[in-house]
């Protein structure tokens, strides 16, 4: 951490110092004078060194401690919150030095592949690499091309990595400057790391030979579940086209400070571009790819659509034709039904007919037949 801090201070002072020297020789001669004022509002005193060292150390810590938060966070399994601290670091108005800016884009890079934005984890490997070609920078981006199956991209990465480690064994040191950090990379570990690394090359070969090389993920790399829909492929494309155009893949390049004056920027700037060319172009062929089964599984649907009707539409006239005929036989067994109630009815009064005509014969011959009576006489 002490040795970030210095390379900032030293970054800092350096960028404070040019700028000085920019604003003095645009100045005329009576800029300088006491009066140069006096017409307007009266400019604020210049920093003393003492302040401007304490401004710049302030401002140094902070950079620091956001850094050290995106890291907890990250190791905290929270990537959103290290994904929003890497990117307070990155978007500092300050400049930053490139080294420091490359372990920052490696780490947001591991956070977005955290939260399955692989595309914008692989944009942030380039930006990394552009700046600074790392052994952490090459190691994540060649992880995150083997997740999403671009195995030729891949093995470009391992071979490159290769080479460093063989570079390293024969020159007997690390990269870069002796001040300059490495953090997880020891030189005593680099013979077992160039072993395992040609293990890996020899069985990403393997797969390469099999067949595997064009077996792109790219519902992964564009971030939409298999079988989503047509607005939300849109909407995916829309968002990473509009963050990873070619043209503002050079912007991050006028906000850093390089230590090493070889570097030409023009070179960094073509690298980013060109980069960042390469992940739009597998962008924008994913979007085709996956547009092209969302528009067969939408016909699909159609013609189970149309298939459904037809079938409905078939039957149809057999249902009509089952309705008719259960009308029919309910018709029938009301019918029927009517029938047996209107014989049994007329059964019933044709008994009550001849029950009341031998009633009424009866009530005749008893009316006509005379009928003794007895009298006895009453005795007071």
């Amino acid at each position: 951490m002490m040795e970030d801090a210095m390379v900032l201070l030293q970054t800092s002072r350096r960028l404070a110092s040019a700028a000085s020297r920019r604003e003095s020789v645009c100045w005329s001669d009576d800029s300088f004078g006491p009066s140069a004022g006096e017409d307007g509002c009266s400019a604020a005193p210049p920093f003393s060194d003492s302040e401007s060292a304490s401004q710049l150390l302030a401002h140094v810590k902070l950079i620091l401690r956001r850094r050290a938060a995106a890291v907890a966070a990250l190791d905290a399994s929270l990537p959103a919150e290290a994904v929003r601290h890497f990117t307070k670091v990155l978007d500092t108005r300050r400049g930053l030095p490139g080294s420091f800016a490359a372990g920052c884009l490696v780490g947001r890079a591991a956070a977005y592949r955290a939260t399955g934005r692989l595309a914008d984890a692989i944009a942030d490997c380039n930006r990394a690499l552009a700046v600074d070609p790392s052994i952490p920078a090459l190691r994540a981006r060649a992880d995150l091309l083997e997740a999403v199956g671009a195995l030729p991209d891949c093995l470009h990465d391992l071979e490159h990595l290769k080479l460093l480690y063989d570079a390293i064994l024969r020159d007997r040191k690390l990269p870069g400057p002796p001040w300059r950090p490495h953090h997880d990379i020891r030189y005593g570990d680099i013979p077992a790391n160039l072993h395992t690394l040609a293990a890996r090359i020899q069985k990403l070969r393997g797969r390469i030979a099999a067949g595997e090389g064009n077996n792109v993920d790219y519902y992964s790399l564009i971030g939409v579940p298999k079988g989503c829909s047509r607005p939300e492929l849109e909407r995916a494309h829309l968002l990473l086209t509009l963050k990873h155009k070619p043209e503002k893949a050079v912007g991050f390049v006028d906000r850093l400070e390089f230590a090493d004056d070889h570097r030409d920027l023009d070179a960094i700037r073509d690298q980013a571009r060109m980069s960042a060319s390469i992940l739009y172009r597998m962008m924008q062929k994913g979007y085709a790819s996956i547009m092209a089964a969302v528009m067969e599984a939408e016909a699909a649907e159609k013609q189970r659509s149309k298939v459904a009707a037809a079938n409905a539409a078939i039957q149809a006239p057999t249902v009509k034709t089952a309705e008719k005929a259960n009308a029919a036989r309910t018709e029938c067994v009301l019918g029927s039904d009517k029938a047996a109630v209107a014989a049994s009815a007329a059964a019933a009064a044709m008994l009550q007919s001849v029950f009341c005509r031998d009633m009424a014969v009866v009530g005749s011959m008893l009316s006509h037949r005379a009928m003794p009576v007895k009298y006895a006489a009453l005795s007071c």
